[in-house]
């Protein structure tokens, strides 16, 4: 492979071009084979500015991220970036595609940098739970303010060449296609007007302004505490920008080292990472061939215009493929299309979309009460009520109109994809595609494979999942399939410590201390208790809730009473019926306290149901059991997902603590045999030595 093609010298210019592919990403053997290119360049005379651009279709798209936590490998960002700095000759970076990471903190070390009009740039390290660690967060408060780095840092956002441009981030903007002679170009006129070398290290104007003004850094950090809690690297970015407008650049550029290292080491990082690598694992299925066929699909059906089906349409209006939309009666499809709309103009009134927009997406819609008007779509999806034999008649129905070659697929989020499939003369053509709700938010999509599926079937959702901006993840056929089978015994731990005395807001509580956005039955009231357990024929506590009209937040009163701005407080009337039910069920007081027992009863249930999946070969591999958690379920990503957590508690552990609960509360805490095979030989999940 090469690493870095030869410099190529053009009227006294150097042009030295990256080749790492795919994204180019600043490994130890391109920095050093820069540093050899840009140490000749800098000593041969007939160089009077040397430009730095990259091959393929993208500038550096960031740091080898399989290098973090390892012993560094010369050279160093430091002295690589301090050559660039230092030079005594203009070095002018040429941006394509991205510049993020370590690639955009390499450009920023550079004396000018050209960007081509549809690149973007960015520092998107928050993400792994990291903060820029090459310089980034003491040159971007240098070159933007502090205000404007720290949002820039702490998101993590790509910025579009013409607001890099606007904030200072960039130079000049170049037409595409043009980037190599409009830099050259660019160079030239420097050495033209005398070789300035502008640092950004040097830029004074900003930190003067905001050396005045130090309450930038508390109050940045109030008005995203909700964002950032449980988050350690926000933190430590807003102290590296205040190093960066307090100290001098070298001392800033230290305490910049040492949080990035202290970052680097901890767990929430290593979980944050191991996530970044997982949802591009994901997409890997091992016997599916990297050629393998892939459908062509132009055109789509949705059958169902209801709240799922209306966030499936809006998917692939999204990414400009027509959908047939179709329902039972004129008035449901014209509300299904309505919604959509409103969907679309919410999003007008926040700025994330144009009035023309909305109607370019909206002409994409065919609504239709027959079926047989989706006999040329090459992909259909049945987004219906969950009834086994609802599903099978419609299949039944789609085998006789759909054209041969059209994949049939099904949203079930819990039936058998194998019995729905029996229902055509073509199961090979049948698949599951489980989007989560808000279809056209969540970035999950279980991708079902029934026994029958072709492969080609599979590589084209799976593709196809891409190009609508979800991450896919392989399931097999069983009840729940992964995300909704993995977290159902969560629930169940729940109503149980509830019955058995547990206070509920206790258990709430603890789920949200470890990290979910929300706990159990505050999810329940937001969801509404009616939709949940209208179909429950036991005696529980929620079908008494709905009986007596606590539907959940939208009533004001659910398994919480609420106030006028949707606060939840405790309720009598729920308590007693707690205490009802329990009694009805012969459940004995003996609550359970302290939130790591509060834990262990709520999540080993859910490591131990991942084992099984993967045990049963439900799901590919461990780390699509935590993709599915997190993107299904909002399992805390600085956790790393269920099974990524469970080996950094330690499976040994996992499995004493779940035998003795067992013994307690019974076969529930059993552990599977894949989970005590593990911890007896000292492995974790996903672990192949």
């Amino acid at each position: 492979m090469t690493i870095l093609a030869a410099s190529a010298l053009t009227g006294g210019i150097a042009i030295i071009t990256l080749d790492n592919p795919p994204v180019n990403a600043l490994s130890a053997p391109l920095r050093a084979s820069l540093l050899r290119e840009l140490q000749q360049a800098l000593a041969d005379s007939a160089v009077e500015a040397v430009v730095i651009l990259c091959a393929g279709r993208t500038f550096i798209a960031g740091a080898d991220i399989t290098e973090f936590g390892k012993a560094p490998q010369p050279p160093s960002f430091a002295e690589l970036f301090a050559l660039i700095e230092q030079a005594p000759k203009p070095v002018i970076a040429a941006i394509h595609g991205t510049a993020l990471g370590g690639g955009f903190e390499l450009a920023l070390a550079c004396h000018y940098r050209v960007a081509a009009e549809t690149a973007k740039v960015g520092l998107p390290e928050v993400h792994l739970g990291l903060l820029p660690g090459a310089g980034g967060t003491q040159r971007v408060p240098r070159l933007v303010g502090a205000e404007a780095a720290l949002d820039i840092i702490t998101s993590g956002r790509q910025i579009r060449a013409k607001e890099a441009l606007s904030l200072g981030l960039i130079d000049t903007l170049v037409p595409d296609g043009n980037l190599r002679e409009s830099a050259i170009a660019f160079a030239r006129d420097v050495v033209a007007r005398g070789s300035a070398r502008p640092r950004a290290r040097d830029h004074e104007v900003w930190t003067v302004v905001d050396r005045k003004r130090p309450v930038i850094f508390s109050d940045f950090a109030a008005k995203n505490a909700r964002r950032f809690k449980g988050f350690a690297a926000p933190d430590a970015i807003i102290a590296a920008v205040q190093a960066a407008v307090d100290l001098p650049f070298e001392e800033g550029l230290a305490r910049e080292t040492a949080l990035f290292e202290h970052l680097v080491a901890t767990p929430q990082s290593a979980a944050q990472r191991h996530v970044f690598f997982a949802e591009r694992e994901a997409a890997r299925v091992p016997d599916v061939s990297a050629d393998t066929e892939i459908l062509d699909i132009r055109s789509v059906g949705v059958i169902g215009a209801g709240t799922m089906g209306g966030g499936i349409t809006m998917n692939f209006l999204n990414a400009g493929i027509p959908v047939t939309l179709v329902e039972m009666t004129q008035e449901a499809i014209d509300r299904g299309v309505a919604v959509i709309r409103r969907n679309y103009e919410a999003t007008v009134r926040k700025g994330r979309m144009s009035a023309e927009q909305v109607e370019q997406r909206m002409g994409l819609i065919s609504p239709g009460l027959d079926l047989a008007t989706l006999a040329d779509a090459d992909l259909v999806i049945e987004a219906v009520y969950e009834s086994l034999d609802v599903k099978r008649e419609i299949f039944g129905k789609l085998d006789r109109i759909a054209k041969p070659g059209a994949i049939l697929a099904s949203n079930t989020s819990f039936l058998d994809l194998n019995r729905i499939a029996e229902a055509t003369s073509r199961p090979e053509w049948v698949i599951g595609l489980h989007f989560f709700s808000p279809a056209n938010v969540m970035r999950l999509l279980e991708v079902v494979r029934g026994a029958a599926t072709a492969k080609p079937v599979v590589a084209t959702a799976m593709r196809l999942a891409k190009r609508i901006g979800k991450v896919p993840v392989l399931s097999g056929v069983c009840d729940g399939f992964i995300a909704n089978r993995l977290l159902a015994p969560r629930g169940a731990q729940a109503e149980a410590m509830m019955l058995e005395g547990t206070p509920i807001d206790a258990i709430d509580r603890a789920l949200v201390e470890y990290g979910f956005a929300m706990g159990h039955f505050q999810m329940m009231d937001l969801v509404g208790l009616d939709v949940i357990g209208r179909d429950s024929t036991e005696r529980t506590v929620m079908g008494e809730l709905v009986a007596c009209g606590r539907l959940g937040q939208k009533r004001g009163a659910g398994y919480y009473d609420y106030d006028d701005t949707r606060r939840p407080s405790e309720s009598g009337i729920t308590s007693e019926l707690i205490r009802d039910v329990a009694a009805t069920r012969g459940i004995r007081p003996d609550a359970t306290s302290g939130d790591e027992a509060l834990l262990a009863r709520l999540l080993y249930p859910v490591v131990n149901e991942g084992a099984k999946i993967l045990e049963e070969g439900i799901a590919l591999r461990a780390s699509d059991v935590d993709i599915a958690a997190i993107l299904g379920y909002n399992w805390p990503v600085y956790r790393g997902g269920p099974l990524f957590w469970a080996n950094q508690i330690g499976l040994g552990r996992i499995v004493a603590e779940m035998r003795e609960l067992e013994g307690r509360y019974g076969e529930a805490f059993c552990p599977t045999d894949l989970l005590v095979r593990l911890a007896d030989k000292g492995r974790g999940f996903g672990e192949t030595a």
